[in-house]
C-alpha cells in the first residue's frame, strides 16, 4: 500500500515523578527502514534507540524537568507548531517527519514512511503516510481511553497493544486502524501464557478447524518422433495447503505417498513453514541420472501452517512413458498442406478428461481458405483468422485407445494483414501442441492418505484432500 507504512510507532506513558520515564509499548519495522533507505536516498536518517529518540521527543514537547529555559531552535516564533509534525535532532542531522501530540498523560508517536527524497522537505499534502499514522495513532488512541476505567485496565490494554500491532500493522502496513475490531477477533490467552507468534503470521484463526490439501501435476513432453532424436518428458508437480487451525503455532505433519511402482520425487523444494526434512528428501535430483537410489517415500513434511493457502512443496519426476503418444506429419503440395495425426492413451492413464484438445497452428503462411478432413473421433474446429485447427477430442478416448485425424489445407493468396509469426515454423517444420487435465489423478501415483495427516492443535478438524 503505497504511503502507508510506517518506520516506527510507539504509545507511551510518561510518568516524570522521581525524573523515571517508563516505556510501555513500542513497535519497529525494520522492513519499512529499508525501505526508507531506498526512497529517502542520501536524506535518509535512521530512527535512534528508544533513549535518544524518546528523549529527543520529550525535549520537543517541552517535557524534561531540565530544560524550561528558552531556545531558539525549539521556542521561536518561527517554531510554532500547529501540526503536530516535528523534527527531532539526531546528532547533526534531523529525523523528519515524526507524528506525535499528548493525550491524557500518554504520549502517541510515529515516524511514518515518506516515499521521497526528504531533501528539499516535500510539502505535507504530498506525504500520505502522515494521514496514515494519525489514523494509526487515533485508532490506538481510542482503543486505550474506551470503558478505562483504572490503572489496572489501561495496563492489561497496552499488554495486548502489542499483539494487536502485529494484526492491524503488520510489517509496518496500516491495515485496520480500529484496533477493536481486531481484539475481538484474537485470543488473547497468550498474555497470561506466552506462545510466540512468528513474525511471518500477522493474526490466529478462530473457528471450525480444517485442513485441505491437493495435488496438481502438470506434464511437459516433446515427441519427436525420430531416432536421432530423443523424446523428452517431465512431471512437474506442487502441493497446495489450506490449514484453518486454531492458536498460533499448531503443528501438522502431511505425508505424500507413492504406489509400490508409482515415480519416485526428486527435486523437492519446501515452503520455509516445513520445519524438518529427511536429507533423502532434499538429496534426490533429477540431474544425477545414474543415481539408482532415489527416494521414494513416504514424505514426511512437520510444519507451522501460515493461516493463507500456501504451497507446500514442489518437485519433478520421470514416469516411465508420456501420458499420450503422438504422430504428426505434414507433406507440403503447393498451396496446400496434407496433415496426419495419431494420438495414443497409454493404458496406465486415467480415460476421464475434464478436457482433452489439440491445438494445430500453422504460423507464416497465408491466411486459411479451405480445409478438408477426416477424424476418427472428436470434431474439428477452424480459426482462420488465427491460423489455427483446434482438434476437440472431448471427455474420453475410444475403447481402442487410439485416435487419429487427417485433411488438406488450402491457403489463399498472401494480403496485407499481419499473419500470425513463429521463429521455430521455418519451412517445412511445424508441431502440435496437446492440452488435456484429468481430475482426481496424478501421474505419479502421488496422493495424501487423509488418515495420515497429524494435527497437533485443539479440536478434531476435517481434513479433505
Amino acid at each position: 500500500m503505497s504511503g502507508s507504512a510506517t518506520r516506527w510507532t510507539v504509545a507511551r506513558q510518561a510518568s516524570l515523578f522521581m525524573g523515571i520515564l517508563q516505556a510501555r509499548t513500542l513497535e519497529r519495522y525494520p522492513t519499512v527502514e529499508k525501505r526508507a533507505k531506498v526512497f529517502n536516498g542520501a536524506s535518509y536518517v535512521p530512527v535512534p534507540e528508544d533513549g535518544p529518540f524518546l528523549k529527543a521527543l520529550l525535549f520537543e514537547l517541552r517535557l524534561l524537568d531540565d530544560e524550561k529555559d528558552f531556545l531558539e531552535s525549539r521556542d521561536s516564533c518561527s517554531h510554532i507548531n500547529k501540526t503536530s509534525i516535528y523534527g527531532l535532532p539526531v546528532g547533526s542531522e534531523e529525523l523528519w517527519p515524526v507524528v506525535a501530540f499528548l493525550k491524557n498523560g500518554l504520549i502517541y508517536a510515529c515516524v511514518p514512511l515518506v516515499e521521497q527524497t526528504l531533501s528539499p522537505r516535500p510539502p505535507l499534502i504530498s506525504i500520505s503516510g502522515i494521514s496514515q499514522g494519525f489514523e494509526l495513532l487515533f485508532g490506538v488512541q481510542d482503543f486505550l481511553s474506551s470503558g478505562q476505567k483504572n490503572d489496572s485496565e489501561l495496563n492489561t490494554k497496552l499488554s495486548q497493544l502489542s499483539d494487536l500491532l502485529l494484526q492491524t500493522c503488520p510489517f509496518g502496513t496500516l491495515l485496520d486502524a480500529n484496533l477493536q475490531n481486531s481484539l475481538d477477533n484474537i485470543n488473547f490467552a497468550s498474555v497470561t501464557h506466552p506462545q510466540k507468534q512468528p513474525a511471518w503470521k500477522t493474526g490466529t484463526y478462530k473457528g471450525k478447524p480444517q485442513v485441505s490439501i491437493s495435488i496438481t501435476e502438470k506434464v511437459n513432453s516433446m515427441q519427436y518422433d525420430k531416432q536421432e532424436i530423443a523424446d523428452t518428458w517431465q512431471v512437474v508437480g506442487v502441493v497446495t495447503c489450506k490449514c484453518d487451525l486454531e492458536g498460533s503455532m499448531p503443528n501438522v505433519t502431511i505425508s505424500l505417498s507413492l504406489p509400490t511402482n508409482g515415480s519416485p520425487l526428486q527435486d523437492i523444494l519446501v515452503h520455509p513453514c516445513v520445519t524438518s526434512l529427511d536429507s533423502a528428501i532434499l538429496t534426490s535430483s533429477s540431474i544425477d541420472a545414474m543415481d539408482d537410489s532415489a527416494f521414494s517415500g513416504p514424505y514426511k513434511f512437520p510444519l507451522t501452517p501460515p493461516l493463507e493457502s500456501f504451497n507446500l512443496c514442489y518437485y519433478t519426476s520421470q514416469v516411465p512413458v508420456p501420458p499420450i503418444l503422438g504422430f504428426y506429419q505434414v507433406k507440403e503440395e503447393e498451396v496446400q498442406l496434407k496433415i496426419a495425426v495419431n494420438l495414443k492413451l497409454h493404458e496406465s492413464v486415467k480415460n476421464s478428461f475434464e478436457f482433452c484438445e489439440a491445438h494445430i497452428p500453422f504460423y507464416n503462411r497465408s491466411p486459411i481458405t479451405h480445409v478438408e478432413y477426416k477424424a476418427s473421433f472428436g470434431q474439428l474446429e477452424v480459426f482462420r483468422e488465427k491460423s489455427l485447427l483446434v482438434w476437440i477430442i472431448g471427455q474420453k478416448f475410444p475403447k481402442s485407445m487410439e485416435i487419429s485425424l487427417s485433411g488438406t489445407i488450402t491457403f489463399g493468396a498472401k494480403n496485407h494483414e499481419k499473419q500470425p509469426f513463429d521463429q521455430i515454423c521455418i519451412g517445412g517444420t511445424a508441431y502440435l501442441k496437446l492440452h488435456f487435465r484429468i481430475l482426481d489423478y496424478t501421474l505419479t501415483g502421488c496422493y495424501v492418505d487423509q488418515h495420515s495427516v497429524q494435527v497437533f492443535a485443539s479440536g478434531k478438524p476435517k481434513i479433505s484432500t
